[in-house]
């Protein structure tokens, strides 16, 4: 199997600089509505990850860090449609596109050898969405999907990264195992604590361990680290079975009284 995973550089904020060319080399960050108490970076240009703004804080911290920071509102209509476009550049080489969020997309290229290798599948990719839509990618190729994720993380923006069969240990291996999807901040807590700090570590850590200490999810881990996942890229209409439903919101308000987070989680429960 030939893997791509497309990530979009600074997805909003390059969107709002096509609009706005003017914003051009300026410290952009594209946030929630602070009214509506959404008041966070949703997400930032190269200028201004330079200041140390980061995804998800709020507006006030990174206005400290970078007081010339120019704020955008959010334009989902506008991110959709570019969206669309690039994924309309990679349908011209595959069919088997499997989206994960609105700015990154697996690819199975395996069967799409009349246009190259991966490696030159993926830089055509990144070439035509340049010049096409005047945005960035970084494509990471790879035998897998996990690793073609992880790829695509190792160089940005721009660029193309390639894990293989016989580099993957060398490229993968030394990097921390909170690099590795779907490993959050509590579980790479909680292999440090067993001592397992990098993705190599845990790739060679015992199995019957990792089964009683984190339970079949550890398992699944696991063999990620080892290169030994097998699922299929799913085209945008197919779907895996439910696993979980649930819902939430943003209090228009500090909520101080019991009273009322019980009344707010009464409500969250009915809905879900």
């Amino acid at each position: 199997m030939i893997v791509l995973h497309s990530d979009l550089n600074n997805f909003y904020a390059t969107v709002e600089r096509k609009l706005y060319p003017e914003l051009a080399g300026k410290p952009v960050a594209v946030c929630g509505d602070k009214e509506l108490r959404h008041g966070v970076v949703l997400a930032k240009s190269e200028e201004a990850k330079r200041f140390g703004v980061r995804t998800g804080e709020a507006i006030w911290e990174a206005k400290r860090k970078c007081p010339q920071l120019i704020i955008r509102p959010v334009r989902f209509r506008e991110y959709e449609k570019n969206s669309r476009a690039v994924r309309e550049i990679y349908a011209r080489y595959t069919d088997r596109i499997e989206p994960f969020g609105i700015d990154e997309c697996w690819l199975d290229v395996t069967h799409s050898g009349v246009f190259g290798s991966g490696e030159q599948i993926a830089e055509r990719i990144r070439r035509e969405v340049k010049e096409e839509l005047s945005l960035t990618v970084s494509v990471g190729v790879s035998f897998n999907k996990i690793f073609a994720k992880l790829a695509s993380d190792l160089k940005k923006p721009d660029a193309v990264t390639c894990v293989t069969r016989e580099n993957f240990r060398d490229i993968i291996w030394p990097l921390p195992v909170s690099s590795l999807l779907y490993v959050g901040r509590a579980t790479a807590d909680k292999l440090g604590r067993a001592g397992i700090r990098t993705v190599g570590e845990l790739a060679r850590a015992d199995e019957k361990f990792i089964a009683q200490y984190f339970g079949k999810w550890g398992v699944t881990l696991l063999r990620y680290a080892r290169g030994e996942d097998d699922s299929p890229v799913r085209t945008a209409d197919e779907r895996e079975g439910l696993k979980s439903v649930g819902n939430s919101l943003t209090y228009f308000e500090d909520i101080r009284r019991k009273e009322d987070g019980k009344r707010l989680l009464y409500a969250l429960s009915e809905s879900v």
